[in-house]
């Protein structure tokens, strides 16, 4: 796929607005603030899909008018979000000049199309955020979808990931799954919605720095004139004054350098993590050919694979000595799942070697491998 450009600028491109557009005073209020601080695209969620009933979900198509007023009177360019065709048809009416596709809309993909064929025909910017669960396809897919309908000008974004796990983001980064859209699309714009990432704002910019280091092309940042006032999501925005105070703080770093002793250090620390990367793909297939003559000895003696008790041990005395070693605990349960998982499989497949089957095998989740 090739993409064109959505917001055709090198320096860092900045969303910014309240999370929804609660009367024509906030929204006009919020949005005069921004355009002092020159951002590229106001946000204002119109139609607000909410978990659950009986909360404010959105001011609807009225709302809409408001965003208008914006352009006229700040010549800001406006984006809100669309979750089916008759909000595709209510924004070009009014000319709200880019859209985004939410991360619940995003997960389904009758929804996508049903967005996509609106907007055949049409030229307008689109931007897609990941899907609300850690779905890489189903992102891929959403953007795919908007693609066959022959729109070019598609960024996506970054807002996080659900989880039931305890963590102080309100949606888990997990920022491999975006670089790898960003490997895998190298021409397509990555933007960084860090307001719903967080879900907080006394972590904002340590996340929207994050972001940037991760040379993402932008930020999209929930703005509100009296956050605590706010009718949704209150806790995750920031008055105009802190937003600007927050951007002016970060520092955009260079993608590379030509500097000499720059190239002869970095090759250098490169050269010994190749060397480290061979050893530790030796040590895990050490591990695993362990494992599998464990699965021998069960199988052997008819012993079940699921030991919990052993499995439990063995994963808090590895998350001890990765403290110890200053390594993330996000980083330790992905890396400690990955390798129980590897080793289910391989005791499943000496267990269940032989033995003609007539339904699927039983997901186990525990071993002592």
């Amino acid at each position: 796929m090739q993409f064109q450009p959505v917001f055709h600028k090198q320096s860092p491109v900045l969303i910014a607005g309240p999370c929804s557009a609660e009367t024509e005073e906030q929204v006009l209020a919020a949005a005069h603030h921004l355009a002092a601080q020159h951002i590229d695209l106001f946000r204002a969620g119109i139609w607000k899909p909410r978990t659950r009933p009986g909360v404010f979900e959105g001011v609807g198509a009225p709302g809409l008018k408001w965003l208008r007023r914006v352009k006229e009177e700040t010549g800001l360019r406006v984006t809100t979000e669309v979750a089916n065709a008759q909000h595709v048809y209510e924004c070009l009416k009014y000319g709200v000049d880019v859209l985004w596709v939410g991360a619940r809309t995003t997960v389904n993909p009758f929804s996508v199309q049903e967005i996509a064929d609106a907007l055949e025909g049409t030229d307008i910017p689109v931007l897609v955020k990941n899907p609300v669960n850690p779905d890489y396809k189903l992102w891929v897919g959403a953007i795919e979808r908007l693609y066959k309908a022959g729109l070019r000008r598609i960024a996506a974004v970054h807002r996080g990931f659900s989880t039931y796990d305890d963590s102080k983001y309100r949606n888990v980064p997990r920022w491999q799954m975006p670089i790898d859209l960003m490997q895998e699309f190298p021409g397509l714009e990555v933007i960084c919605d860090i307001s719903h990432i967080c879900g907080r704002r006394d972590i904002l910019a340590e996340t929207a720095q994050k972001a940037y280091d991760l040379n993402f092309d932008g930020l999209m940042v929930e703005v509100h004139p009296t956050p605590d006032d706010a009718w949704s999501d209150a806790a995750q925005q920031i008055t105009p004054t802190q937003f600007g105070e927050m951007t002016g703080s970060l520092i955009r770093r260079a993608i590379t350098t030509d500097d000499p002793d720059y190239l002869f250090k970095i090759e250098n620390f490169r050269q010994q993590i190749d060397e480290l990367d061979e050893e530790i793909i030796h040590l895990i297939a050490r591990r695993m050919h362990l494992v599998r003559e464990i699965g021998y000895v069960k199988k052997d003696k008819n012993v079940a694979i699921l030991q919990p008790e052993r499995w439990r041990a063995l994963a808090e005395a590895c998350r001890r000595r990765a403290d110890k070693n200053e390594l993330s605990r996000e980083f330790t349960n992905l890396f400690l799942e990955a390798i129980h998982q590897e080793g289910i499989e391989q005791q499943e497949r000496i267990m269940n070697d032989g033995i003609q089957e007539t339904a699927a095998p039983l997901n186990v989740r525990w071993s002592d491998g």
